[in-house]
């Protein structure tokens, strides 16, 4: 029996030599991968209590949004800045090589509610930290983060250290 982690591509020296990159296309692409790839953060966070689920741009849409679905709660967007309609709160982050920023509805969280966010991979952790940031600032609560995929190697846990942070998938290296 085939486990998620079959259905991902490993892509050796991209972007860069050595590096391996984890492309999690070939996942979606086949109904039995997505399937195990949305069972296996049901399963991770099937123990935590939140109100809603809550995805970043543009792959934690993906996953995030399915897994809602199958919890029976809503779903929250976190988008690039300047993507959404409504009044919104933004976070600046720092990236490798500059910043980013991020921003959500300012009435997508109410004060005291709790929200697992979901992504496809934690790395070095900054967008999820400022997912999180944005949430508390709106008086939510985070019970916790699921990822499809840790590189450890990156060290993204550091970031998040007082989070609950789980993987399906922990490659050891970058």
């Amino acid at each position: 029996m085939k486990t998620v982690e079959d259905y991902i591509t490993s892509i050796p020296d991209f972007p860069e030599k050595g590096i391996i990159f984890r492309d999690i296309t070939s996942v979606f692409q086949d109904a039995n991968g997505l399937k195990l790839a949305i069972d296996g953060i049901i399963d991770l966070v099937k123990d935590l209590e939140f109100d809603v689920i809550a995805g970043t741009e543009s792959r934690g849409f993906l996953l995030g949004a399915p897994v809602a679905y199958a919890l029976g709660k809503g779903f929250v967007l976190v988008r690039k800045k300047g993507k959404l309609p409504r009044e919104t709160v933004s976070k600046t982050y720092s990236l490798e090589y500059g910043t980013a920023e991020i921003e959500i509805h300012k009435d997508a969280i109410r004060p005291g509610e709790r929200v697992l966010l979901v992504d496809d991979l934690i790395a070095t952790g900054g967008t999820i930290r400022a997912a999180a940031e944005l949430i508390e600032g709106l008086g939510g609560s985070v019970s916790g983060m699921a990822f499809l995929i840790e590189l450890a190697g990156l060290e993204g846990r550091k970031k998040l250290e007082g989070y609950d942070v789980r993987s399906v998938i922990c490659y050891p290296g970058k």
